[in-house]
C-alpha cells in the first residue's frame, strides 16, 4: 500500500527529507511522538528496512510495485542498486516531476492519472509507466492552462542533466539514463539489496 499520510511526519520518522529540500527536518529533527528523541540503536535489519522505506516513500511507490521493480533491476547486467534507482527515475510520474510540470511527485502522479500527459504524442495515464531514453513527454494542449502546472513550470529553473525541457511547447525529453552520482545521494541502496536478498 502506498503511504498517503503527512509527508513531514514521515520524513521525521525516517530522518530523511522525502521532498529533497530538507524543509521537513529544519524545525525538528527527532522522530514524531513523545519518545521521538529516545530512538534506540537500529538493528541491521532495521537499517535495511528504513533505507527501503526512505526510497519507497521518496518516489511514492507501493510495496508491490517497488518489489516488482527490484526484481526487474536484479535481472539487469549492471549494479542492481543503481539499476533499481534508474528504473524508479524512469517512471513517468517522476519524469513529469523532474521536468517541472509539477512541484511534487504526488502532483505529477495526479497529472498523469487524469490524462493530461502524452508520451511520444500518445496519452499515457499510468504513473508507473517506464519511459525509455529519447521518449518525449508533453502536456496535452487543452491541459496547459492548469493553474498549478503553469505556476510550477514558470518557477522551474535548471532541470536534472538527463532531461531537456522546452517550456514554450510544454514538452521535454528523457535524453539519457542518469548516473548514480545524480541520484539520491543520501540513500545506501546496498542495504536495500541486502533487504530483498533476505526475502527473494
Amino acid at each position: 500500500m502506498r503511504y498517503t499520510g503527512p509527508k513531514w511526519k514521515r520524513a521525521r520518522r525516517l530522518n530523511y527529507s522525502l521532498l529533497g529540500t530538507g524543509e521537513e527536518l529544519k524545525k525538528r529533527q527527532t522522530a514524531p511522538g513523545q519518545h521521538g528523541a529516545d530512538k534506540k540503536k537500529q538493528s541491521e535489519y532495521g537499517k535495511q528496512l528504513s533505507e527501503k522505506q526512505k526510497l519507497r516513500d521518496t518516489y511514492g511507490v507501493n510495496e508491490r510495485q517497488f518489489r516488482r521493480l527490484y526484481i526487474v533491476a536484479s535481472k539487469k547486467k549492471g549494479v542492481t542498486g543503481t539499476e533499481f534507482i534508474r528504473l524508479l527515475e524512469s517512471r513517468l510520474d517522476n519524469l513529469v516531476y523532474r521536468l517541472g510540470f509539477a512541484t511534487t511527485r504526488r502532483q505529477a502522479r495526479q497529472l498523469v492519472n487524469h490524462g493530461h500527459i502524452l508520451v511520444n504524442g500518445k496519452k499515457i495515464d499510468i504513473p508507473s509507466y517506464i519511459c525509455s531514453v529519447n521518449d518525449e513527454i508533453s502536456v496535452k494542449e487543452n491541459s496547459r492552462s492548469i493553474a498549478f502546472l503553469k505556476a510550477s513550470l514558470e518557477n522551474t529553473g535548471a532541470t536534472v542533466g538527463y532531461v531537456e525541457l522546452d517550456k514554450v511547447n510544454f514538452s521535454g525529453k528523457y535524453t539519457r539514463l542518469p548516473e548514480r552520482n545524480e541520484l539520491a545521494q543520501d540513500i545506501n541502496e546496498s542495504l536495500i539489496v541486502e533487504y530483498y536478498n533476505r526475502l527473494l
